[in-house]
């Protein structure tokens, strides 16, 4: 028995439930749906997803069916989605991934993956839309003396995973600081149709649940030890081109400072995760914009920088997406961030009335984007599945402003990213206001189909593909059969398909 973890199950009985993870795995049956906590790489199971695949790989030795429904809040790491994924463990996952074992065996048709908005995921399942869930696998920091759980490093669906799940797993992390309590706020007011009432939040900052999550002891049939870290990725760092799209962004803030659609604390940050996101936060560290907050899902290095410097006053989130290094300040300096951190279940930090409340500023990547601001963040050339449309959509349909960001061109120059029609599409153009590649800003707002075109074209479009979109575009307006957003529906794809015959999509 660990000290670390064992120290930390303070509930008489639930500590009498402490077993290995193999024996824990082993009551999870076949078929089942299991619901893990998770996102974004943070407060992942770390030891009973590797015994289950384990077992699995086992039963498939033997020839027997042996396969789950897997539900997170986002994506995880390789100790569950992919250690599950390299043995051929899960039929179904939902609702969003990166993995790049899972991605593969789902292009490949040997998975089937529900795409969900963030947002939605909760509801879903409390509406019964999904089945019942069997099996909730959840990694807490602590467990309180009256079965209480001190949630780890994010909140993401555990909640609804709690509450619904038939039967439920602990992993008690003791490698998690033991200043994570106090830092979570979870909000148990949510209810049904027809009797939900409003979400009493009118601030980023503002606390309106509790720091712990309920769980009924009398569900729990596991509670196995762990003293293992998150995934921690390193994040590359910025170039010249996330460079470049981060002063586009903030040279158009300051314009909309000046022109009064904004005030100098702007509104609240949503920002997407990776190396132009960070790009962006560090521009704003840098800017000239003060007592800034966020409202965002996933807090990463760059946003710890901006609440280190005092850029920031305050950051709401589900989850933590560190470095290695950002992760040791957060450890050590825990005491100064848990006073600016708020996490919170992702059905309230996607939460569609509070975004549309709060009016935030919501910066997100894209794959590619056509010339009418139709946008694509999930697939390649169509069908293929990247990681999944995540809270992209929860956020760009509400909020303030709606900026999608991508640099012009894709593996070294054949992929343009502004093309004449999206091979995918995510978000409509009545989602998308802002477009920003490394060439420059179009504002789309209040644009015709046409107007709009014309902008991106001169705006984003890389150099060497800007006079073949704008003869496509000339065109089009000359010879579709409808003038309104013109297209030639007999190439309207073309670029796509010369990609997938030829490697490029220049002539």
């Amino acid at each position: 028995m660990s000290n670390a973890a064992s120290s930390r199950i303070q509930h008489e009985g639930l500590r009498r439930r402490l077993m290995s993870a193999e024996e824990a795995a082993a009551l999870i049956p076949a078929g089942a749906h299991v619901g893990m906590s998770g996102f974004t790489g943070a407060g992942y199971p770390k030891a009973v997803p590797q015994a289950l695949a384990a077992r699995i790989a086992r039963a498939h030795e033997q020839g027997q069916a042996f396969r789950i429904g897997l539900w997170t809040g986002a994506s995880t790491a390789l100790e569950l989605d992919g250690a599950l994924a390299k043995v051929n463990a899960v039929e179904l996952r939902m609702p969003y991934q990166s993995d790049p074992t899972g991605r593969a065996r789902i292009n490949a048709g040997e998975m089937e993956y529900t795409d969900i908005h963030l947002s939605h995921v909760a509801q879903y399942v409390w509406f019964g839309f999904f089945g019942k869930l069997d099996v909730a696998v959840i990694e807490v920091a602590g467990i309180l003396p009256d079965g209480r759980l001190i949630p780890s490093t994010s909140i993401g669906n555990n909640k609804t995973w709690l509450d619904q799940a038939d039967k439920i797993i602990l992993e008690v992390n003791g490698r998690m600081p033991e200043g994570l309590a106090g830092m979570h706020d979870i909000y148990y007011g949510t209810q049904l149709p027809p009797q939900r009432v409003p979400i009493p939040m009118t601030r980023p900052e503002q606390r309106i649940g509790e720091p712990y999550l309920h769980c009924d002891p009398g569900k729990v049939i596991a509670v196995v030890e762990t003293a293992q870290g998150d995934r921690n990725s390193k994040f590359a760092g910025p170039d010249a081109v996330s460079n470049a799209i981060a002063g586009h962004i903030i040279e158009f803030l300051q314009q909309e400072v000046k022109r009064g659609r904004l005030t100098p604390e702007l509104l609240p940050l949503q920002s997407g995760v990776g190396n132009i996101a960070n790009a962006v936060l560090a521009g704003l560290n840098a800017g000239p914009f003060e007592r800034l907050q966020a409202y965002t899902e996933v807090l990463q290095d760059g946003m710890l920088d901006m609440l280190a410097s005092g850029k920031l006053a305050s950051a709401s989130a589900t989850a933590l997406s560190l470095s290695p290094a950002a992760w040791e300040r957060f450890e050590r300096e825990i005491d100064f961030f848990r006073e600016r951190i708020v996490l919170r279940p992702q059905e309230i930090s996607n939460h569609p009335e509070i975004i549309r409340r709060l009016g935030l500023i919501a910066m997100n990547a894209m794959i590619e984007v056509d010339i009418y601001g139709n946008v694509n963040s999930t697939h390649v050339m169509g069908s293929s599945i990247m990681n999944g449309i995540g809270g992209s959509g929860d956020f760009a349909r509400n909020a303030y402003l709606s900026i999608f960001m991508t640099p012009s061109t894709a593996k070294d120059g054949r992929i343009s990213c502004i093309v004449p029609m999206a091979s995918h599409v995510d978000h409509t153009e009545h989602d998308v206001q802002i477009v920003v590649t490394e060439q420059g800003l179009a504002d789309l707002r209040g644009l015709s189909p046409k107007e709009r075109a014309r902008l991106l074209i001169e705006r984003c479009a890389h150099p060497d593909y800007r006079p073949l979109l704008l003869d496509y575009f000339g065109r089009a307006c000359r010879d579709a059969p409808g003038k309104h957003t013109p297209h030639l529906l007999d190439e309207a794809l073309s670029w796509h398909s010369r990609y997938l015959r030829q490697g490029r999509m220049l002539p």
